[in-house]
């Protein structure tokens, strides 16, 4: 009998820690979205009292103050982020353009005092200005108005790759190997994986050499790209796409011994000149590299064995591009157009297209 206890009682350990692990899984899912965390009623309250003074104005004040119509649901942030520079491009007078319709919001053709500042203070958010520049690409949130500094924009369901996450605070103490399985195991079926990560790939495509200059991604993360019902990939935050100018104007000057010390967001990193000790000003790893080292694992679990080969090589020749993106801008496409191609073959003319 006795040989058998530490057997029983190793089994128990198991399942109270399995358990405490589900139980904060669910609790976490079900207040990371809670409004309290970020002060939602503190926030609508502040502002709506600014719109009902003819302090701010916007789009959405009306449903937000008036009628209640407009609910938090998630907060993306709490807090405003670095200014963004889109830099000198032709294009920007069309943007100005946008954003002075954007202002007048009761539309009489002038832009008071009150609407000034609340689109001035919406300027000042690096997302949103990169929101309002990638507005046409459909791989990106749908913004729905404004109030003040508050800006709404359509619910992205899915805010992971995999379609839900490891909560921060458990991270840590699981194994790497324990969350790649729990990863697969909530994952989508394959093939809408293999759609998901075409959006992806096309929206690498949309940043570079973009209408109002280059963009980098420089958090690559599960947890900044999702997708909506129809599986149809969305960049979840913004705030983590950097403009090219910006990236240029941190690194400038800047004092390194080596290369983590030229490092923008968490993976934005230059070369560090170790005799000048200056960073240069050029990214190391292109978007496209960081995005197939994201969709290793993604795409390769549960992959079509007649593809799996073939896939797994285009992807490790993606992971291996570096440099200046600008001197390889043929090899990048061809890169990139070639994984698209392969993964578009395997769901076209399906009901996963």
């Amino acid at each position: 009998i006795n040989s058998r206890l530490p057997g029983i009682k190793v089994k128990y350990l198991l399942v109270v820690w399995l358990g405490i692990f589900v139980g904060s899984w669910v609790a976490y899912m079900h207040y990371s979205s809670y409004s309290e965390l970020c002060r939602g009623h503190v926030c609508r309250m502040i502002i709506c009292d600014q719109y009902k003074k003819g302090i701010i104005s916007g789009s959405t004040c009306k449903e937000l103050c008036e009628e209640h119509s407009l609910l938090f649901q998630r907060c993306l942030s709490s807090s405003p982020t670095q200014q963004s520079n889109l830099g000198d491009q032709p294009s920007l007078a069309a943007l100005v353009s946008q954003i002075i319709t954007m202002a007048d919001v009761n539309q009489d053709g002038k832009v008071s005092l009150a609407e000034a500042k609340s689109i001035w203070a919406l300027l000042q958010l690096n997302e949103f200005l990169l929101l309002l520049s990638l507005h046409e690409k459909e791989h990106t949130a749908k913004l729905l108005g404004y109030c003040g500094d508050l800006y709404v924009t359509e619910k992205i369901p899915h805010s992971s790759l995999y379609g839900t996450d490891v909560p921060p605070f458990l991270q840590p103490l699981l194994p790497t190997a324990l969350q790649r399985v729990l990863h697969q195991w909530v994952a989508p079926a394959w093939p809408r994986r293999a759609k998901i990560s075409i959006g992806l790939l096309e929206f690498v495509e949309e940043i570079f050499h973009g209408t109002y200059g280059n963009f980098y991604i420089c958090e690559t993360s599960v947890g900044n790209v999702g997708y909506n019902e129809k599986y149809d990939f969305k960049m979840v935050n913004l705030r983590k796409v950097a403009t090219e100018m910006a990236i240029r104007g941190f690194l400038k000057g800047r004092h390194c011994e080596q290369n983590v010390d030229c490092t923008y967001g968490q993976d934005c990193t230059a070369t560090c000149d170790k005799l000048l000790k200056q960073c240069k000003g050029d990214v190391v790893q292109p978007n496209l590299a960081k995005v197939c080292g994201l969709l290793q694992d993604y795409l390769l679990y549960g992959a079509p064995l007649e593809l799996k080969d073939e896939l797994q090589k285009q992807l490790r020749t993606c992971m291996t591009l570096s440099g200046l993106a600008s001197q390889m801008e043929v090899h990048h496409s061809l890169v990139l157009n070639n994984l698209k191609t392969l993964l578009w073959k395997k769901i076209s003319n399906t009901k996963y297209s």
